[in-house]
């Protein structure tokens, strides 16, 4: 297992703390990128830091706010900016592009993240309370929102875990006279696709098809308000 780069103890008191919860965040990320969810305990954790373990609790209060920090790292690389100049669904997709490059960068957190509360990860939460107030603010009824945005997050993990795998998992190779419309379309879909990424080709027809349902969605959720 690497271990992280720290600064080297000096004779004495340091004047300054070595472990940060920043820091722990970091070594945390890269032992479940490292290890998976399966393999990511605290004594692993203070391993790869190469401190007792019970140095990490004076700056984390156990796994879970460890896990609650790794998010905070993950989703602060998730680009929210657009929602402050753009239309709601402009700024969807690019939210969406950065999203998706985020979680494929750490595959490993993906499941990990996706079925944990957000509690402790304040940092996550103002990514989503832009992307609400964008939201909110160009129309949608609230109570929408949330089930819109998981919608969307639904297909991004998807994709991020698309990004990953083999460029040919598809390949019928071997069974192409059982299965000929499946290989067909596999040629087919090889040289539509020139050098684009296959993965890249299904998020961005995916994308495409999502938002302009959610288009849709929006302009009669207008026309059906009682203020229409």
């Amino acid at each position: 297992m690497a271990e992280i780069d720290r600064p080297a103890r000096r004779a004495g008191r340091p004047r300054t703390t070595v472990l940060t919860r920043d820091l722990i965040a970091h070594a945390a990320l890269g032992l479940l990128d490292e290890s998976g969810a399966e393999g990511f305990t605290m004594a692993r954790l203070a391993q790869a830091l190469r401190v007792r373990p019970s140095a990490l609790y004076n700056h984390v209060d156990g796994k879970e706010d460890v896990i609650a920090a790794v998010r905070e790292l993950v989703s602060d690389r998730i680009d929210v900016s657009a929602f402050a100049s753009q239309p709601w669904d402009a700024a969807m997709i690019a939210w969406a592009h950065s999203y998706r490059v985020a979680f494929a960068a750490h595959p490993p957190t993906i499941a990990l993240l996706a079925t944990l509360p957000l509690t402790g990860a304040l940092r996550t939460m103002h990514m989503y309370d832009t992307v609400v107030t964008a939201m909110v603010r160009a129309g949608w009824p609230e109570p929408e929102v949330l089930p819109t945005i998981v919608a969307v997050e639904s297909f991004i993990l998807g994709s991020a875990l698309d990004a990953i795998a083999p460029a040919d998992m598809f390949d019928p190779s071997g069974a192409e006279e059982e299965v000929p419309a499946f290989a067909a379309a596999y040629r087919a879909r090889g040289v539509g696709l020139g050098a684009t990424p296959p993965a890249d080709a299904a998020f961005e027809v995916g994308l495409t098809a999502l938002v302009e349902g959610l288009r849709a969605r929006y302009a009669l959720l207008a026309r059906s308000s009682p203020s229409a």
